[in-house]
């Protein structure tokens, strides 16, 4: 039964993910994520900065991410803004002591390096995003992202831990980043801080979870988790709601990861 297709309508779907969104979209869920570490902060550079770096470790056991991204905010000295406009080489060196999976100290200090370029040349993520923005899609602005990103000189190994759609990948960690920080949520859990772009331009993180979760419900086919899957998943749940089609990914993964559908 695992791996069997669910037949629904349109309009059961329809209800059904909505339920599912309701019974996930809700403070609850912060208890239990990693977006809990961004909502220590109130300032939106501190926001923004603690999302990043807590979506960019967002792979594994979701406890010992949580952990970790505390961690990396003890490190910033619970100042990430702060932090990364105005280190000095004394204060990267105490974060080469870090390490989470793949992502090590030295992947966290060029991380501040870049985001500090960042800031001091566009002022903020968001223009960024914003700027290379397509009309339903962010997946070319997170490619040119990463090439903003990366325009200091930079440790080879450190380019891994930001993925690129133009190379087929689902960018899931990033989705997720764009997810808290763009989506209007009336329920408390997602920021909506970034104004610039509309949540109609949001892709689903798109997980082992949400993936295998979509295939039984019969909103995705392509076996593999890449970027053409994400796009036939974000074309399924456009048809859903197009003006807030990534509400979903609360449904997807709440069945996923809680109730092992």
């Amino acid at each position: 039964m695992k791996d069997k297709q669910i037949k629904l309508t349109k309009a059961e779907l329809k209800e059904f993910l909505d339920t599912k969104v309701l019974e996930y979209n809700n403070p609850r869920f912060i208890e239990t994520d990693p977006i809990q570490i961004p909502h220590k902060f109130n300032k939106k550079e501190d926001v923004e900065i603690a999302a990043f770096l807590t979506a960019t470790i967002a792979w594994g056991n979701r406890k010992m991410i949580i952990k970790n991204a505390q961690r990396m905010m003890e490190l910033l000295d619970n100042a990430p803004h702060d932090f990364v406009m105005n280190h000095n080489k004394t204060d990267l060196e105490k974060l080469s002591s870090f390490v989470h999976r793949t992502f090590n100290g030295d992947d966290f200090i060029q991380f501040i390096t870049s985001l500090n370029h960042i800031y001091k040349q566009y002022n903020s993520l968001e223009f960024v995003f914003s700027k290379h923005a397509e009309k339903d899609s962010l997946q070319k602005a997170i490619s040119k992202f990463k090439e903003v990103f990366f325009e200091v000189e930079h440790l080879p190994r450190t380019k891994k831990h930001i993925s690129d759609p133009l190379k087929n990948s689902a960018a899931k960690r990033i989705n997720m980043f764009l997810r808290w920080m763009v989506r209007q949520d009336h329920a408390g859990v997602d920021f909506g801080i970034w104004k610039k772009i509309s949540p109609s331009q949001l892709s689903c993180p798109l997980d082992v979870h949400s993936g295998n979760v979509a295939r039984k419900l019969g909103l995705l086919t392509r076996k593999q988790n890449d970027a053409k899957a994400l796009l036939e998943l974000d074309t399924a749940l456009r048809k859903l709601d197009k003006q807030d089609p990534v509400k979903y990914d609360f449904a997807l993964f709440g069945l996923g990861v809680f109730e092992g559908f």
